[in-house]
């Protein structure tokens, strides 16, 4: 099974792959999308440290569901980490999950990623944080079929990682990032 990972990580143009129908996907990386990407890990890693979560980039092989694999940009563990392999190299346990999404990743990380996390039994919650206008998306588990959608689009905005005792701003997730103009206008829900 590693043999077969690696091989097929090194083809991955995308970011994601299905050992099912052998598709590859991999997350760009511009400018926007890393400021993000290190902001959160930030944000979240310096209120989570010395606790009992790890947090990892983007270079992280999760697994959600049988034969689906996917590097999030960013993944949470709450206690004990679990992987496939004794080299700790596919994270089976992922608790939260954070994709940073683009106009060349939203159609797939809204559909089949997004429906691919929701159905983990581990995870508890999904945050989608869009590249181009400050607007994040939090999905969290009430029951196993049953989420919380909330929308956060304000600087002021405040998201609480509730399976983590964290809260992390807006203001801090986009912190040195230009951003486009919002072309949705909504109001968070907290």
């Amino acid at each position: 099974m590693s043999e077969k990972l690696i091989a097929q990580t090194e083809k991955n143009e995308k970011g994601y792959f299905d050992l099912s129908s052998e598709s590859f996907r991999k997350n760009g990386s511009s400018r926007r999308h890393n400021l993000i990407s290190t902001n959160t890990l930030v944000g979240i890693g310096s209120r989570v440290r010395g606790g009992r979560c790890e947090i990892y980039s983007k270079d992280m092989c999760v697994r959600v569901g049988r034969n689906f694999f996917s590097y999030p940009d960013v993944v949470i563990v709450s206690g004990e980490p679990k992987f496939l392999n004794d080299a700790s190299e596919v994270l089976l346990n992922p608790t939260i999950v954070i994709e940073i999404v683009s106009k060349e990743t939203a159609l797939y990380d809204r559909t089949a990623k997004l429906e691919s996390y929701l159905a983990t039994e581990s995870v508890k919650e999904v945050l989608l944080i869009n590249e181009t206008e400050m607007r994040v998306e939090h999905y969290f588990k009430q029951n196993q079929k049953q989420w919380i959608y909330r929308i956060y689009d304000s600087g002021d905005d405040v998201v609480s990682l509730d399976s983590i005792n964290c809260k992390v701003s807006l203001s801090e997730i986009y912190s040195q990032v230009r951003l486009e103009s919002s072309s949705i206008d909504s109001q968070a829900v907290n």
